[in-house]
C-alpha cells in the first residue's frame, strides 16, 4: 500500500525504526477480545484518510498536544487557539483509525512473525494495537488506574500503597509539590498574551500569599544545611510567621473560585482541587516558622503521618505526590494509544506496549514523546514490582509520525 507511517519504537533508552511498519519482540496478547476487527472500513477510506493527514501534518508541524494543551515545541510556548486544537484532536484520531488498517495490521504481524522464536506461532492470533481500545487515549492520573489497568488485586494494591506513601508524602516532597503548581499557574497567569481581568489579579494576589507562606517554613531538615542547628527565637514573632495548613487550604479554595471561570486555566484549576484532598487532611496541623528545630521536625512529620494514613489508593493527590516524587513534574500524563499487556513465550516475561501520535519525526519533537512514554511506562513498572507481581514485565513505547518519500525513518 503507497500509504504509510513510520514507527520508532522506544525500548531500553534505544530507538528501533523501519520504514514499513514496527519491529517488536516475540509477544502474544495477553488481553484478548474476541473480534479484532470490529473497525474495519472500507479500503478507499484509508487512502482519503492518509491525504487528510498528510495534510494535517504539515498545519500543525512543530505542534504537540502534551497533557490536554497545545504547545510549540521550538520555544514550549502554550498555543490557545480552539480551531487548531480541533485539528490536532482530528489528525491522532485519523491516525489510530489508519494504525488498524488491515495493510497495516498486516504488516505489523509479519514484523512480529519475522522476530519471534515462538514454535507455533500463527500471523492470525493477536494483532498489537489491533483493537479499537487498544487505540485510544488514556490519561495516567491515579494509581487505581494503573492497578486495574495492570489486573492487580486488592491486596496487592494495599502493597503498593503502604509502600509508596510513605516515601511520596514526605514534607519536603509535600511542599515542594505544592509550590510545583502554584508556579506552574503563576507562570500562565503571568503571561502577557493573557487579557488582564479582576479574576487574574486576585489569583496573582492569592498565589503571591501561599508561596510566601510556604517558604516562610523553612525549618525543613537538610543535609547540606545549618538548619538543624536553629533555635527557638527568644524575641516575640510576628503572628504572619505562624498558622495552621487550613490558611493554605482557605487560599487554594479562594483562588480555585477566581479562576473557575477564567479561559485557559482549567488544568490547573482542577489540579488545584486534587491538592486541595491533601491540605483538607491536614488543616489542623501548625505552620509555624518562628520554633526550633524539633518542634520544626514534629509538625512536618505529622503532615507525613496524616496524608499517609489518609491518602487512599485512588487518591489523584497522591499519585500527584508520585508524579513529583519521581519526574519533579506534577501535571498528570496522557498516551495517545493505550496499547496492552503481551506475554512473550512461556517463561513468564510479560510486554507493555504504550504509544504516542507525533505531527513529525523531528528529534526534539521525538525525544519529547519519549521522555513521556518514558515516564508513564516507568510509573506502571515501579506499581507492578512494588506489588510483587509474578513475572518480569517490559516495556516498549512506540512512536507513530507520517512518513513520506525521501524521509528516513
Amino acid at each position: 500500500m503507497a500509504y504509510r507511517l513510520q514507527e520508532l519504537l522506544y525500548s531500553g533508552k534505544r530507538f528501533k525504526t523501519k520504514k514499513n511498519g514496527a519491529v517488536y519482540l516475540n509477544s502474544m496478547l495477553y488481553h484478548c477480545s474476541e473480534d479484532p476487527h470490529q473497525d474495519i472500513l472500507p479500503s478507499e477510506w484509508y487512502g482519503k484518510a492518509f491525504l487528510k493527514i498528510t495534510k494535517l501534518t504539515h498545519l500543525l508541524k512543530d505542534l504537540d498536544l502534551i497533557n490536554g494543551r497545545l504547545v510549540d515545541i521550538r520555544n514550549d510556548s502554550i498555543i490557545s487557539d480552539d480551531r487548531i486544537e480541533h485539528k490536532m484532536n482530528t489528525f491522532k484520531s485519523l491516525v489510530r483509525v489508519f494504525i488498524g488498517s488491515p495493510s497495516m495490521q498486516q504488516t505489523l504481524k509479519k514484523n512480529i512473525l519475522a522476530f519471534s522464536s515462538l514454535e507455533g506461532l500463527k500471523c492470525g492470533s493477536f494483532a498489537p494495537f489491533g483493537e479499537p481500545r487498544e487505540r485510544e487515549p488514556m490519561l495516567v492520573d491515579s494509581l487505581t488506574k494503573v492497578s486495574n489497568f495492570l489486573n492487580i488485586s486488592a491486596q496487592q494494591r494495599k502493597v503498593v500503597r503502604l509502600t509508596l506513601c510513605p516515601q511520596v508524602t514526605e514534607h519536603r516532597i509535600w511542599t515542594s509539590a505544592l509550590e510545583k503548581v502554584l508556579n506552574g499557574l503563576k507562570f500562565d497567569l503571568d503571561s502577557p498574551v493573557r487579557c488582564p481581568s479582576k479574576g487574574n489579579k486576585m489569583g496573582q494576589q492569592i498565589i503571591y500569599g501561599c508561596l510566601k507562606f510556604l517558604n516562610g517554613n523553612s525549618n525543613s531538615c537538610d543535609i547540606d544545611s545549618t538548619s538543624w542547628m536553629k533555635l527557638a527565637p527568644r524575641k516575640a514573632v510576628s503572628s504572619s510567621d505562624s498558622g495552621k495548613w487550613e490558611d493554605v487550604l482557605d487560599m487554594f479554595t479562594d483562588l480555585i473560585e477566581c479562576l473557575r471561570s477564567e479561559t485557559g486555566l482549567q488544568l490547573h484549576v482542577t489540579k488545584l482541587e486534587v491538592m486541595k484532598e491533601g491540605l483538607a487532611q491536614i488543616k489542623n496541623v501548625l505552620l509555624d516558622n518562628s520554633i526550633g528545630y524539633k518542634e520544626a521536625r514534629h509538625q512536618e512529620n505529622l503532615v507525613q503521618k496524616k496524608l499517609s494514613k489518609t491518602l487512599g489508593h485512588s487518591s489523584r493527590c497522591l499519585f500527584t505526590l508520585l508524579l513529583y516524587y519521581l519526574y519533579e513534574i506534577t501535571t498528570d500524563i496522557e498516551v495517545d494509544m493505550r496499547g496492552g499487556i503481551y506475554a512473550i513465550g512461556g517463561d513468564n516475561r510479560f510486554c507493555l506496549s504504550m504509544g504516542r501520535i507525533l505531527t513529525s519525526s523531528d528529534d526534539k519533537m521525538v525525544l519529547g514523546g519519549a521522555k513521556q512514554l518514558d515516564r508513564v511506562l516507568g510509573i506502571f513498572k515501579l506499581v507492578w514490582e512494588t506489588a510483587e507481581m509474578k513475572g518480569l514485565l517490559e516495556l516498549q513505547g512506540h512512536l507513530w509520525c507520517p512518513w513520506s518519500r525521501g524521509q528516513g525513518a
